[in-house]
């Protein structure tokens, strides 16, 4: 394992939050010089078609000289989405009953449903 493995492994301190599929991992690390940075990691569950799992992730670094803006600019814009459209989720996903009505939809779906529309329609 090469140093940049063995710094990538060692976390400082850790933080998680789980979201539905997604998960966020928030991890203090220690650069070569010994001064610390954080990681923010998204990682999402994804299920393939034979009831198998996998997942992506995503990772942002963040530098102590990027903290005062990052975090001036995380706050702005939480205000403002908290501000225009409130605390409450309005996506239906996050319904508790989403994942029956969109299984309802699917299964109700065939191909005799489909209506032939030509180019000139629209």
């Amino acid at each position: 394992m090469n140093d940049k493995e063995l710094l990538e492994k060692e976390d400082i301190f850790s933080k998680v939050l789980r979201a539905g599929r997604r998960t966020y991992f928030f991890d203090v690390r220690a650069t070569k010089a010994g001064d610390y940075y954080l990681t923010i990691t998204e990682s999402k569950k994804f299920t393939n078609d034979d009831g198998s799992f996998h997942y992506k992730k995503h990772k942002i670094y963040l530098y102590k000289e990027d903290f005062a803006a990052f975090n001036e600019i995380i706050g702005e814009m939480t205000d403002y989405i908290i501000g225009e459209k409130g605390e409450e989720v309005i996506s239906e996903r996050h319904q508790k009953d989403f994942k029956k009505e969109y299984e309802t939809i699917e299964t109700n779906k065939s191909s005799d449903s489909f209506t032939d529309i030509s180019f000139d329609d629209i």
